[in-house]
């Protein structure tokens, strides 16, 4: 056993109850044969640098070097592949190693077996059983989307994953309500009955100022996946209606605004999101970046031109995304920027403007495009994996409406 290693023996079966064993002539009084000790089971950290041959020899089984290196070219460079940080699990019997395991991750395995054949070693890669699980959250927002969320235990992926499928409806900076509510179905994943990680999210269930909107995950008969509204409309719209995940409002659209610095008045043609230096960016839509540099009082500034009729302006920022330049096409969420305070600034925010046909419009109430519908001949296919989805999230809201406390009819 090595000093300072987690080394464990695998318990032993209990012993068998004493037989007297009377000989008869003639018969085959052959003993059975003896069962081996069970091998010593050590657990291991691969560490910067560490090798195969550092991991044997760091367990003094020197001796196996040769028939380990004499394994075929393809398994040497899979067992090379070996992370620092990763976790290794071999088992010892008498000095001799009966088995070698590198954990590449929670659900694969490489597995170097000793061999009764003529290889001394035989190699394996194997993937372990992922089990999924239904679970939903309820929550009602009394501060913000992401604390109510935390509250009912909601990882940070998944109140994000949330937050991007309602971005296209809903303005997280501007459209929350206190009492706005949410039910959402997600899968949970798990291997050999612990948790590996959130799953996929099925259908949401969202609350806001007065409107209900009814989300359901569809994998349409091309197996291209979307989210989409009950009735078949998809929610990825051509604009988000926020550029900032989370944020709020500091500064509205106001064509007779008093600049906060020189004093005078003048018209601000945005809106300002206050959020924390090095917030990341979004382009709103898919584009091209028309302006990427200082812009006067704007600062550091990116301008998109979305199709002939769009273009937004992202200004104040910190710094600019990297590998992007006049002329780069950026997808709808892509990042582009950092929020900082450039410019005519009296804080890190940033400034977003909306313009249709070059006039400028107020970004929190401009009619945005529309969604494009499923196609009719997939409703009838969207209809039957939908109406289940839309069923349970309804019982599941009428249920949290019901345990709250005191509460009253909802709307």
């Amino acid at each position: 056993m090595t000093p300072g290693i987690n080394s464990t023996a695998v318990p032993a079966p209990e012993d068998l109850p004493h037989q007297v064993v009377t000989a008869t002539p003639g018969a085959d009084n052959t003993a059975a044969p003896t069962p081996k000790d069970p091998p010593q089971v050590h657990h291991y950290t691969v560490k910067q640098g560490d090798t195969l041959s550092d991991i044997i020899q760091h367990f003094g089984l020197v001796h196996e070097l040769k028939h380990l290196l004499s394994l075929d070219k393809k398994t040497l460079q899979e067992v090379a592949k070996m992370r620092a940080g990763k976790p290794v699990t071999l088992a010892v019997r008498e000095d001799s190693l009966e088995q070698f395991i590198y954990h590449a991750s929670p659900v694969e395995q490489f597995i170097l077996s000793r061999s009764g054949g003529k290889a001394p070693f035989t190699f394996e890669k194997q993937l372990l059983a992922v089990e999924k699980s239904t679970a939903y959250a309820s929550a009602t927002i009394k501060n913000s989307l992401y604390l109510a969320a935390k509250d009912t235990g909601m990882s940070d992926n998944l109140i994000m994953e949330m937050a991007a499928i309602l971005g296209w409806d809903i303005d997280f900076a501007y459209g929350i309500r206190s009492g706005d509510r949410f039910t959402i179905i997600y899968e949970e994943e798990y291997v050999d009955g612990e948790k590996l990680r959130d799953g996929d999210i099925t259908a949401v269930h969202f609350y806001n100022d007065g409107k209900h909107h009814h989300i359901v995950s569809y994998t349409d008969s091309k197996n291209k996946k979307g989210f989409y509204s009950a009735n078949g409309k998809s929610v990825r719209k051509p604009f988000l209606r926020n550029p900032l995940e989370f944020a709020y409002i500091s500064s509205h659209f106001n064509p007779r605004r008093r600049h906060p610095i020189l004093h005078e008045v003048r018209a601000h043609k945005g809106v300002d999101y206050a959020a924390a230096r090095g917030t990341p960016v979004r382009a709103a839509g898919d584009g091209v970046i028309t302006l990427r540099g200082r812009k006067g009082g704007y600062g550091k500034t990116v301008v998109i031109r979305h199709g002939q009729t769009y273009q937004t302006l992202y200004a104040h920022l910190s710094r600019f995304a990297s590998k992007q330049r006049i002329g780069s096409r950026v997808k709808q969420g892509q990042v582009i920027g950092y929020v900082g305070s450039t410019g005519l600034s009296t804080g890190p925010h940033l400034h977003y403007e909306f313009r249709v046909n070059g006039v400028h419009k107020n970004p929190v109430k401009v009619k945005l495009p529309d969604a494009k519908p499923l196609p009719a001949t997939e409703m009838k296919r969207f209809r039957e994996a939908a109406e289940p989805l839309l069923a349970k999230l309804d019982l599941l809201s009428k249920a949290y409406l019901a345990s709250l406390e005191g509460s009253t009819t909802a709307p």
